[in-house]
């Protein structure tokens, strides 16, 4: 028996987004039960304002992925802009060069840099992520160092004071960094406050700061601090950024690779 439609589509809809900028995400059956019709329209409903970029549809509902402090678990991350983020892995990728030390920081578009280093012979890496660690564990031409800490599991990232120092005992040649804001006034940004502390004693350890992050995370800005962008060297993303982005990046001397 369907369910009795009280709202016009584009009531619901506008429902439906308010209900996310409130409280980050939304859940199918919830959302079938408050606006009583069935999960069928509603899921059809967030497919339709997927398309129209005004949210990320996730297993079982949706997420916003433009509010401030916002941390979502891994899955999640994986999930959006899955297309972009392979690219951007590849093309990071090729800024490895044979024997190289590098730290890989924990993240979803960092993790598609791994699927690019087979043709190497020998390289060093460095990373605070466990699922990273783990894959990197079946490559026999990689030397993994896991500088520990405690398990933050929405990032499957190891922080606090023992990962800081850890850290602090290395040199790297280029840090590959992931953020979930990027506003080119403001700087690099991250839903947590030890993961933001821990992100600049990478930046200070690194002979080069390369940041790998999809054309959505700009001129947003998440809780945390990390750094202004005078530290970044480069920045590998795709090609939504914007014109204006891209060119205040490079005016203040940071190379933009587009993937």
């Amino acid at each position: 028996m369907s369910l009795e439609k009280k709202t016009t589509t584009t009531e619901r809809r506008v429902l439906i987004l308010q209900k996310l900028n409130l409280n980050g995400q939304v859940n199918v059956t919830n959302l079938s039960e408050e606006l009583e019709v069935s999960e069928v329209t509603i899921r059809n409903d967030l497919n339709k304002l997927e398309k129209k970029k005004m949210l990320v549809r996730t297993r079982g509902g949706a997420i916003n992925i433009s509010r401030v402090g916002l941390d979502f678990n891994i899955s999640e991350k994986k999930a959006l802009y899955f297309e972009e983020k392979k690219k951007i892995g590849e093309a990071a990728a090729k800024l490895i060069e044979e024997g190289d030390t590098i730290i890989l920081d924990s993240g979803s578009t960092t993790k598609e840099i791994i699927k690019h280093l087979d043709s190497f012979a020998s390289l060093t890496i460095i990373t605070n992520a466990i699922n990273i660690a783990n894959e990197l564990a079946e490559m026999k031409n990689v030397n993994v160092i896991i500088p520990g800490g405690i398990l933050r599991k929405n990032s499957l990232s190891l922080v606090g004071s023992t990962a800081e120092e850890n850290f602090q005992n290395y040199f790297c040649d280029k840090l590959f960094l992931a953020v979930d804001g990027f506003n080119t006034t403001h700087g690099l940004s991250t839903p947590n406050v030890e993961e933001a502390h821990l992100n600049r004693v990478m930046i200070e350890i690194a002979r080069k700061v390369i940041v790998v992050t999809d054309s959505s995370k700009f001129s947003k800005r998440s809780f945390a601090v990390i750094a202004p962008i005078s530290k970044v060297d480069i920045v590998v993303t795709d090609s939504g950024i914007k014109a204006q982005d891209q060119k205040d990046l490079e005016d203040s001397g940071t190379i933009v690779v587009i993937a």
